[in-house]
């Protein structure tokens, strides 16, 4: 039985016979690929890093002091400009990639497109840490290929300094645009205030007595003289009521407990209520000590009891006088001049005085609100007028005043600027190896060769499909489905084999010179042997 590997073997040994031309056809293809992979230009990979540090030592001393810029933004701005438009086609002219001399505008827009894709401009965080990546400044680098190593240091170069200088300048090209605005809604606003502050020094020329105060409005002022007649009134009751009470102890028991308080001396020297009530007592005394020795008829107990009598209606006449406020009962008493009786006295006085004080603020503030009731009509609406002119005073001043301090800050972060808010460091300036970083020409080579010896064998595998032969008499029973009974051998078997010795050893011998044609290419790229191309529109 032909099994699968006896298949497999006839058809190699069917293909073999197909050698020759199998290897001129690997030795054709291979040749061609080499010369096509020794045209390829070399591309030579220039880089450059630079750190952008926007928390310098500057930044937490201008925190709220200066308007906030977002560099980053402004950094991510200028690299997609330098990608695209205008920006990309000067940097191409200034580095060579683009030749002045090329005018066709479709050469121009393909050579643009084809830089833009080899330049490459990424930003990683400074700090590997999570938590440290927004204070850790940014790492940008630029990358770009070119077939002619001095150009693509020098695009790098190019594109390292217009990320720098573009980035501050249009940062302070921003901030002096800032300005230039403020500074023109602020010579605006400046006009709006005076106007504004002119009116109103006009309007109260012209109402003078009429716009409201610090005590409130037109309403509110009344309102508020009303409250305040009524609590005068309610402290003039409480003054009179006070002054009652004080009068009634000045002329009742105060004033008779202070006739009681001993031996007085009157007007004129004579002893005064004082005198009469000791002697009360002297003869209520003398009266008791005759009541002990004799009977009440007796002519002495008779004349005591009498005088007694006399005294005690004296007393309750001088009592009297007393109540009703005798000047000359008062004198004569000596109550005057007892300290009770002295201090509810000036008590009397003071409160006297707070009821006169009470009355005189209670007509100023009846005459402050029938003042204010007769300008009725016309006051509310000079209130309504000032109020409608300080709030566009007040509007225009802060307005005025927030654009003064946005100027300020925006001037101060433009001096920020110049003092070195933002630091640019040059982490590694543009480099790039000697050797190109492509194409990879020995991968390249040794594919090249073993794609040509596959086109071969399938050159040899084909011809052998079209022209076949029977090597086996297994394949030739199963090819015509008889029985083969028996093989004859051919003559000449060592001339034969002699002879295909010699054809084996000159076929791998000619394989081996492709082989060595392969080591040879390998060596001259080494070498850095090309082979010239030339491309239009590129320099």
């Amino acid at each position: 039985m032909h099994g699968p590997l006896d298949h497999v073997r006839d058809e190699l040994r069917g293909a073999w016979r197909f050698r020759w031309p199998a290897l001129a056809l690997a030795a054709a293809a291979a040749l061609a690929g080499w010369a096509a992979v020794f045209t390829l230009p070399d591309q030579y990979a220039a880089s450059a890093r630079i750190f952008v540090d926007t928390r310098t030592a500057l930044k937490p001393a201008l925190q709220g002091l200066t308007v906030e810029q977002d560099v980053n933004a402004e950094l991510n701005f200028v690299r997609q400009s330098l990608l695209a438009g205008a920006q990309l086609e000067r940097i191409a002219q200034n580095s060579g990639v683009l030749s002045a001399a090329v005018t066709d505008p479709r050469i121009r827009a393909r050579v643009l497109a084809d830089l833009s894709e080899r330049i490459e401009i990424s930003v990683r965080s400074a700090s590997d840490h999570e938590n440290e990546r927004d204070t850790a400044g940014s790492i940008y680098q630029v990358d770009y290929k070119d077939s002619d190593r001095n150009r693509a240091l020098a695009l790098v170069q190019l594109l390292l300094k217009s990320l720098v200088g573009q980035t501050l300048g249009g940062k302070r090209e921003g901030s002096q645009g800032a300005q230039k605005f403020l500074e023109g809604q602020i010579a605006d606003y400046e006009k709006r205030l005076r106007a504004a502050e002119d009116r109103l020094a006009d309007f109260k020329k012209h109402n003078i007595g009429l716009m409201p105060t610090e005590q409130g409005g037109y309403f509110s002022q009344l309102q508020s003289e009303v409250d305040a007649g009524r609590k005068t009134e309610g402290a003039i009751s409480v003054a009179v009521s006070k002054r009652m009470e004080l009068d009634k102890q000045l002329h009742g028991e105060s004033a008779i407990a202070a006739i009681s308080g001993g031996p007085a001396v009157g007007v004129n020297g004579v002893g005064g209520a004082g005198d009469t009530l000791s002697r009360i007592r002297e003869t209520q005394a003398k009266l008791d000590e005759l009541l002990l020795r004799f009977t009440p008829r007796h002519p002495d107990v008779i004349a005591t009891t009498e005088a007694l009598a006399e005294l005690k209606q004296r007393r309750a006449a001088e009592i009297e006088s007393v109540r009703r406020g005798d000047a000359g009962a008062l004198a004569a008493s000596g109550a005057a001049n007892n300290p009770v009786y002295q201090s509810i006295q000036l008590a009397l006085n003071q409160a006297d005085v707070d009821i006169a004080a009470l009355r005189g603020e209670l007509a100023q503030h009846l005459n402050k609100a029938e003042e204010l009731r007769r300008r009725l009509d016309t006051a509310p609406q000079v209130e309504a007028e000032y109020a409608q002119l300080m709030r566009d005073y007040d509007l225009n001043k802060a307005q005025y005043n927030a654009l003064m301090a946005n100027y300020e800050k925006t001037r101060l972060g433009e001096q920020a600027d110049d003092a070195g808010s933002m630091r640019f460091d040059i982490v590694q300036p543009p480099t790039a190896p000697f050797r190109p970083v492509s194409p990879k020409r020995p991968i390249l080579l040794l594919g090249v060769l073993a794609l040509a010896v596959a086109a071969g064998g399938a050159l040899a595998l084909a011809l052998h499909r079209l022209r076949p032969v029977v090597y086996s008499i297994q394949a030739l029973s199963e090819l015509t489905g008889l029985t083969v009974i028996g093989s004859v051998t051919s003559a000449f078997a060592e001339q034969r084999q002699a002879a295909a010795r010699r054809a084996f050893i000159g076929y791998w011998a000619a394989a081996s010179c492709l082989v060595a044609a392969c080591a040879v290419a390998l060596l001259l790229d080494y070498f850095g042997v090309r082979l010239p191309l030339s491309v239009a529109g590129v320099g």
